[in-house]
């Protein structure tokens, strides 16, 4: 009887990391691509955060290499599920001198924990 509660608990078990991970449209530790990624408001929004953050973290104006940069929009993206949602991104802003740049930026989302962390915000090659 036992060993029939644990194969019954062991399946149930199966079945809910199953549907965790299909919730999230995709394997755990695979990257994929975002589609429609211009249509994509969330996908957006990270981008946003990501250059704001940087512009914050670097105190914007002319104390750094960049200037203070200006969101465009994400031209491209991949998720990744990992401990959170990791986007991976290629984003287009304009600078004051009226310039566009693409930068390369890393973003781990944990919405349980209301928390967004700008790991990566370089110039893309």
């Amino acid at each position: 009887m036992a060993k029939l509660i644990f194969i019954i608990l062991s399946v149930l078990s199966l079945c809910t990391i199953t549907a965790s991970v299909s919730g999230y449209d995709g394997k755990v530790g695979g990257r994929r691509e975002v589609e429609d990624v211009k249509k994509n408001k969330q996908v957006q929004e990270v981008g946003r955060f990501s250059v704001e953050e940087f512009n914050r973290r670097r105190g914007g104006g002319n104390n750094n290499v960049h200037g203070e940069l200006m969101f465009s929009e994400v031209i491209e993206a991949e998720k990744q599920v990992v401990a959170g949602i990791k986007y991976y991104m290629k984003i287009e802003v304009g600078t004051k001198s009226g310039e566009t740049k693409v930068f390369d930026s890393v973003v781990v989302l944990k919405p349980w924990l209301h928390s967004k962390e700008l790991l990566n915000f370089s110039p893309s090659n």
